[in-house]
Order: C-alpha cells, then sequence, then structure tokens
C-alpha cells in the first residue's frame, strides 16, 4: 500500500474527536487506510451477512464486543448503529476509539449527523490523486495515460488493466449498490443514464436534456443525479454566486470524481481513442477539477469552489474562494503554450477583481511552466505542487 495523503488529516482527527467517519466510493481505499492507520483496533465489516446481521438484531452487544473501540467497515448497512453508538461515546470521550467508514455518503451523513453530532469528525476518501498514483511503480507517464486510468487503487496496485477492473466495477456498482440507495426498477435504463451523465461531464447540466435523451421523467432524473452523488460517483460544482453586477448563469455542471471511468463509460478504451475523442477536452478539464477536488479533500477542505459563466459566455471553469482571495482556474488540453489560453482566465480575473484579489491559473497539456501576463501557466503533471487549499 502506498501511503494515502488523508493520512495525516485522519490521524490529526483521531487525536481530537472520539469517533472518526471515513466516506468516499466503494474501492477507494478506506479500509486499507484505517487499518493501516490504526492496527491495533479490532476491525468489523458489515457487508458479511454474519457480521451485519448481528448488529441489526443486537446492536447493543454488537459493540459491547469492542471495549477498547474498533474499524466498523461499511457502517451504512446498518444505519441504526450510530444511535447506539452515541452513548457508548458519551461514556468515554476518549479520542480515536471508533473508526467509521462507508461508502454511501448521504445515507451515512444523514445517521452520523444526526446521532453523532459534535462527537465524529468527518473526512472524504476519493480515488487517488495524480501526486498518490505516482507513488507506484510503474504509473502512467503521459496525460492520456493518466487520464485514462483514473485513481482506483487497486488498478495499481495488482497492475491490472484499466478497461477490466472498471467493467467488473461498474458491473457491482449497478447490480449492487445502486438498489441499497434507491429503489431502481429499471437497471438497464439506469446504466444507460450513467452513460449519458458520462457524456455529459465538464458541460452545463441541463434536466430536461438529459430525461429526453434517456427516455425517463425529470424527477427521475434528479433522484438518479443523487444516487450519483452518494455514491460518490459524480457531483454538480455550482456556479459563482457573489455580489457581482452580471447576469450569471444558474446551472451546476457535472463532474466525475474519477476519469477512468468517464473513459469507460464512453467506451474508451486505449490511448489513442482517447488522443483523438471528441470530450478529451472535457474529459481533461474534469480531470483537473476532480484533482483539485481531491487536494481539498485530502487537506479536510470541502465547499468553496464554482465555477463562473455569464450570459455573454464569458467563463472559467473554476473558482476557489480562500479566506480573502479568489484563484480563477481554466483547463487548456493542448499541449503548447499560447496566448489564446490566457483570454478568459485572464478576462474572468478582471471581472473578479472588484470583488476579491484573484490569482489566474491555467492548466494546460504541456511541461513547462511559464508566467504570461500575471497569469500562470502550470503543467498538468505539475497540479499536485499548487497550494488549492
Amino acid at each position: 500500500m502506498v501511503e494515502r495523503d488523508l493520512t495525516a488529516r485522519l490521524r490529526a482527527a483521531a487525536r481530537s474527536f472520539p469517533a472518526v467517519t471515513v466516506t468516499g466510493p466503494r474501492q477507494s481505499g478506506k479500509s486499507t487506510l484505517c487499518r493501516a492507520v490504526f492496527p491495533r483496533h479490532a476491525y468489523a465489516n458489515l457487508e458479511a451477512p454474519d457480521v451485519r446481521a448481528f448488529a441489526l438484531e443486537d446492536p447493543r452487544a454488537f459493540l459491547a464486543q469492542f471495549p477498547g473501540g474498533a474499524v466498523i467497515d461499511e457502517v451504512q448497512r446498518c444505519p441504526e448503529l450510530p444511535s447506539y453508538l452515541q452513548g457508548l461515546i458519551d461514556g468515554d470521550l476518549k479520542p480515536g476509539r471508533w473508526i467509521l467508514t462507508g461508502s454511501q455518503n448521504l445515507v451515512l451523513l444523514q445517521s452520523a449527523s444526526q446521532s453523532l453530532a459534535g462527537r465524529t469528525a468527518v473526512l472524504h476518501l476519493l480515488p487517488m490523486a495524480r501526486c498518490e498514483v505516482r507513488r507506484f511503480r510503474p504509473h502512467p507517464r503521459t496525460l492520456d495515460e493518466t487520464m485514462l486510468a483514473g485513481g482506483y487503487p487497486r488498478i495499481f496496485d495488482r497492475k491490472l488493466a484499466p478497461a477490466d477492473w472498471l467493467a467488473a466495477y461498474v458491473a457491482t456498482y449497478i447490480e449492487r449498490d445502486v438498489r441499497t440507495i434507491s429503489n431502481v426498477g429499471d437497471l438497464t435504463t439506469f446504466q444507460r443514464f450513467v452513460a449519458l451523465c458520462a457524456g455529459r461531464t465538464a458541460q452545463l447540466l441541463n434536466l430536461s436534456s438529459l430525461a429526453t435523451d434517456c427516455g425517463i421523467a425529470q424527477p427521475t432524473v434528479k433522484a438518479w443525479l443523487s444516487v450519483l452523488e452518494a455514491s460518490f460517483i459524480a457531483f454538480r460544482l455550482p456556479t459563482y454566486s457573489g455580489n457581482l453586477r452580471k447576469r450569471l448563469v444558474k446551472m451546476p455542471k457535472l463532474h466525475f470524481y474519477d476519469t477512468g471511468l468517464v473513459c469507460w463509460l464512453l467506451g474508451i478504451r486505449t490511448v489513442a481513442q482517447l488522443r483523438t475523442h471528441p470530450l478529451r477536452g472535457a474529459i481533461f478539464e474534469t480531470w483537473v477539477v476532480s484533482e483539485i477536488v481531491k487536494h481539498r479533500a485530502n487537506r479536510a477542505e470541502s465547499g468553496g469552489i464554482c465555477y463562473y459563466r455569464d450570459q455573454h459566455g464569458l467563463e472559467a471553469d473554476l473558482v476557489i474562494e480562500h479566506a480573502k482571495r479568489l484563484t480563477v482556474v481554466e483547463s487548456k488540453a493542448g499541449a503548447t503554450a499560447s496566448s489564446d489560453m490566457l483570454s478568459s482566465a485572464r478576462r474572468v480575473t478582471e471581472v473578479l477583481a472588484g470583488v476579491a484579489p484573484t490569482a489566474p491559473i491555467v492548466v494546460y497539456g504541456g511541461d513547462a511552466r511559464q508566467a504570461r501576463d500575471k497569469v500562470t501557466l502550470l503543467p498538468w503533471s505539475a497540479i499536485h505542487e499548487q497550494p488549492w487549499t
């Protein structure tokens, strides 16, 4: 196992809170990380039918097995457990006793927030960022190899072909997780819905258009999008809503957490296919946005990110709101630096300059870091070197 960037925050949270809740998509490495960081803790996995049955039927006796605390995996499989855990925590506030993991964000956080409010820290472990992937030997070297492989640890740990592993991952996700999150009756239509969402990554989320193309009603689209968000497959990036005298687009953008999954859903199986694919630019934008989201999540930062687009079409892929400043981020998949790459970032920076000091950054597909007219051109391979928090 390679070291994960969330490790330091996980250790710090366990020194301050009686419980720590780690959420993230399936196969993002939650169990491996928590068992490595807390090797002396007892361990229970609620995915196992007999363990889950015990926890559901007699939660008090189940928890009594662990007088010193435990790592409890997939805790969303027993939604009432945090309520029983609350009493144990209140009776012994020793920090770091209980480490909970779960792969269903909304389900888990609802029970955790109600029962463990003020008692648990909540961290998100997403698929690996570029800097984590680089710790494996071998690892993808080029931009297209990186986007195609994505960031799920098992692909690199076992040196698997990304397409083969992702095919099994999608099948497992569709057949098992969807049924536990929502009453999705037509799995074939849902799978087509997920593929259509992949084709809209880095685009404005038009619910009406998505419903029409998928042949389902808009309320169903909303419900199924919530399933994708709850299981950390995709997320909605809100539009900037600062105090500006401009008419801004209010529709969110859709992004996926993992570009390897996007490529698989789009039928892209090789680097050659990706290199000439018409959605390569959108996939690169999603890669940039997701890398920054991962960087921030690994430092326990959430929120504070959006995109900018006004009614005249002026757009920036990402606006990061810091305490007293803004960072405007544009993504350009091209490998050759040019002045055209700087235009949008510079113009959006000028618009936002009246709100707060603003720094423009263009992440591009080339290899040389440059500074042109107060705009930083950042190579894709150096994205992890930038302090995005």
